[in-house]
């Protein structure tokens, strides 16, 4: 990402539809994600070397990159399984804390979550949480409301989470872009 003075101007690119795919190994009870794209997704069971692989859950995602209107810079975002939106299903959860602090703010929170095994796989960085953060905030009228992304660690356990799991572009807007 470059360190230059631009006030950005972000833009999704490379969009695709698709699914995030949950799997489990029966045998050392590993579980796995990918993105999927497709019409429809794999609901096969399959052998990998030591693991068979069954499919435990199927959500719908979409997956794209970001791209600045003012400097050119793309920014990918091949580790970002999806966005939920938190809709406070657990009071214990320091997600469900922050959306009641920031309600009285207008403030919508979303978190970003990368794929599983999360020990194994790269995680989104702080930085690119900003810049998604800096994308869904510049359509939005900062006096009705505003978007905070937060990293899925701040979750105990995903597994259990009832977040709405954003399936298209319509639902990354909660309100129309301003005019330009």
């Amino acid at each position: 990402m470059k360190e230059e003075l631009c006030s950005h101007n972000w833009e999704m690119i490379n969009v695709q539809q698709g699914y995030i795919v949950t799997e489990n190994c029966f045998r050392c009870r590993k579980t796995n994600t990918y993105f999927s794209v497709g019409e429809w997704p794999p609901l096969e069971e399959y052998r990998e070397g030591e693991h068979f692989w069954n499919i435990m859950e199927v959500a719908q995602s979409i997956r794209f990159n970001l791209k600045c209107k003012v400097c050119g810079e793309v920014v990918q975002f091949s580790e970002l399984a999806g966005l939920m939106m938190c809709t406070g299903c657990d009071e214990k959860c320091k997600v469900d804390s922050l959306m009641k602090e920031l309600e009285k703010s207008r403030t919508w929170v979303y978190v970003a979550f990368g794929f599983f095994p999360v020990d194994e796989r790269k995680q989104l960085s702080p930085e690119k949480i900003t810049i998604l953060e800096e994308y869904f905030n510049q359509r939005r009228k900062s006096s009705i409301s505003r978007i905070k992304i937060v990293s899925s660690d701040m979750i105990d356990d995903i597994a259990v989470c009832f977040a709405e799991m954003i399936r298209d572009v319509g639902m990354l807007s909660l309100s129309p872009p301003e005019n330009e």
